[in-house]
């Protein structure tokens, strides 16, 4: 080739060559892979989001349409939520398709991708995520309004911060919302947040941001004083909790249920009865109706103090005004009462409840069966267990057997035996014990013909081991003093 030839051919212009086609790419994410995956090496974290981008590339060409909001959800649903290695990733598909043309997220695709890092806690993509959000609005906030769906996020968003602790976090994306949304935070995100602090020991701090909220305008609810009085008296400042208390009711707020049964249970710690059972009153005057938590606390208080009399009485009071509520369980008062002696009262105020329509619970009734019995009021015993019988409350076999012991001790063995063929028809199930105890009743009333009917039905019912048992007991009741019958 002659020299002139090669020159030409340096200097003849070159054609643009056609760009090759486009790679995807995604973000260098190791670092945030190995928050979320810390066993993940960075070679492994690479490997996987080379799989990754070849499975999003396969679905691009099939779909064959430009990436829309739509089908990039579509992708997280069916192709990436439950794949085992692949999940983790959803973030780092997100945010690069943000950087496609014609591509802008929405709020579904925010709300998704923020479900999905809270629900998986990691945080630290949470944080770049709303940041993200803050730079890059969603369409329907290009008019004069901000998109309705923000707040929704963010609350979500700043709750998982404070149950983590992360209150730096928490403050920083409040703050964000704050100039993204319309108006004024609503009081909620100030509860999420007061509740974060004081539920973690930083009661201060919950005050400082309850004082913001009023900075800002934004007006209390009862469940900010509610928070605010339940720290102070979890923190020993039951003082500061009164105040509290007076400041809602100046503010407007109507005090709610757990206002009153926070207040009572730091009055009953510390040792104030009195004004204790004046709290459960001034419920009674504002109309707030009373919950099962209250008659606990109020209960428990008393019987701490030795008061179960007193307790039995204010539920008494209480009933007949009609403001007790159906579901609560009376068995603590119940034991407190038979502990003391004092299981007429008891039994007095189980028939109170009964007629208003209060029905006690199985465990309620069997302790004032046995507190009955220990003082000796069979009748009353008796009395109460055919009515639960009759009830559909069935006895333990347990208890019930220990009240026919008790009726044959003396010598009512037939009315004992009348019982048991109550409870029979109504569901109890019998034993063995329950025959033996009523044919040692009928050997010592003499009462032959009936104690052999019975060993005759026990015999029956499978519950005589041998015969050597079946003749002890037949020989017991022929040598039976009186031998009736």
């Amino acid at each position: 080739m002659s020299r002139n030839t090669t020159l030409r051919k340096l200097l003849k212009p070159r054609l643009p060559q056609p760009a090759p086609p486009p790679t995807l790419r995604l973000p260098d994410a190791s670092s945030s892979l190995s928050v979320v995956t810390p066993s993940t090496t960075v070679t492994t974290a690479q490997t996987q989001l080379t799989h990754l981008t070849k499975v999003f590339e396969a679905y691009l060409k099939r779909s064959a349409t430009a990436v829309t909001p739509e089908n990039l959800l579509h992708f997280f649903r069916s192709r990436l939520r439950h794949h085992p290695a692949l999940s983790h990733l959803d973030y780092h598909i997100f945010r690069y398709a943000a950087t496609l043309d014609s591509f802008r997220h929405n709020h579904s695709t925010f709300e998704y991708m923020v479900r999905s890092l809270v629900s998986t806690n990691r945080l630290d993509s949470l944080r770049s995520l709303l940041e993200f959000i803050s730079s890059n609005p969603c369409p329907c906030s290009d008019g004069i309004f901000s998109c309705p769906k923000i707040e929704p996020m963010f609350r979500v968003s700043i709750s998982s911060f404070c149950r983590s602790g992360r209150f730096d976090d928490a403050l920083h994306v409040f703050d964000i919302m704050k100039r993204l949304i319309d108006g004024k935070p609503n009081i909620v995100l100030y509860n999420i947040v007061i509740h974060g602090f004081i539920n973690l020991g930083k009661l201060d701090k919950g005050v400082e941001f309850y004082e913001r909220a009023i900075r800002d305008r934004v007006k209390p609810d009862a469940f900010t004083f509610n928070i605010l009085i339940s720290g102070y008296c979890r923190n020993n400042k039951f003082n500061s909790a009164l105040e509290v208390f007076r400041e809602m009711k100046e503010r407007g707020c109507v005090p709610n249920v757990v206002s009153f049964n926070t207040l009572m249970k730091g009055f009953f710690r510390e040792g104030k009865v009195e004004n204790a059972i004046g709290m459960a009153h001034e419920m009674i005057e504002l109309g707030c109706g009373f919950s099962c938590v209250t008659c606990e606390i109020l209960v428990d208080g008393l019987g701490r103090k030795g008061k179960a009399i007193e307790a039995c009485n204010l539920m008494i009071e209480f009933l007949r005004k009609g403001v007790l509520p159906r579901g609560f369980d009376y068995f603590v008062l119940i034991e407190m009462l038979c502990l003391d002696g004092e299981a007429d009262r008891a039994f007095e105020f189980v028939n109170e409840l009964w007629g208003k329509g209060c029905t006690p619970s199985l465990i309620a009734c069997t302790t004032l069966v046995e507190g009955l019995r220990v003082v000796g009021r069979i009748d009353n015993a008796i009395d109460l267990m055919k009515r639960m019988i009759n009830e559909g409350i069935m006895p333990d076999t347990v208890t019930f057997s220990c009240l026919l012991q008790d009726m044959c001790g003396v010598g009512r063995a037939l009315e004992g035996n009348k019982l048991r063929l109550l409870a029979m028809k109504k569901g109890l199930v019998l034993d063995g014990m329950m025959f033996r105890i009523l044919i040692s009743g009928c050997m010592k009333e003499g009462r032959r013909k009936e104690g052999e009917v019975l060993v005759n039905e026990m015999l029956d019912r499978g519950f005589l081991p041998d015969i050597a048992t079946y003749n002890m007991l037949m020989d017991g009741l022929a040598k039976s003093k009186g031998s009736r019958g």
